[in-house]
């Protein structure tokens, strides 16, 4: 979650520039320019917050577990736009692309299955 190399194999997009809190995430805005995500809270192998999109803040914990650990992950919405099933969908698939990682499973597909469920958020969400 926090070393580029493996970072980038899950969300290509990002990367930690300053890890710890009050430091920075980079996220590649795919046009040459890069957007700064303040990190707000940093607890080494357990916490990870940052700032996404303005207000909105999003948050990888981990708890140990037997054989591992478990991710959980929770976003932080001030209110639902019209980019939120963007966003959702693009968290769904990289949850997805993580445990095909971790089951040493090939990665393929990531833009058809993000368009599968950003239609999908966005028919629950903008009802």
């Amino acid at each position: 979650m926090t070393e580029n190399d493996k970072l980038g194999r899950w969300f290509p997009e990002l990367k930690i520039d300053d890890l710890r809190e009050g430091g920075a995430v980079k996220f590649d805005m795919q046009d040459g320019t890069f957007e700064e995500l303040k990190i707000t809270e940093f607890e080494p192998d357990s916490v990870l917050e940052y700032a996404w999109g303005g207000e909105d803040q999003v948050r990888f914990e981990l708890y140990p577990e037997a054989g591992g650990c478990r991710l959980v992950l929770i976003e932080k919405l001030t209110q639902i736009t019209d980019h939120t099933p963007k966003d959702l969908a693009g968290w769904h698939v990289c949850l997805n692309v993580i445990q095909k990682l971790m089951d040493g499973q090939a990665v393929e597909g990531r833009h058809e299955e993000w368009k599968t469920w950003y239609e999908k958020y966005k028919q629950i969400l903008l009802k």
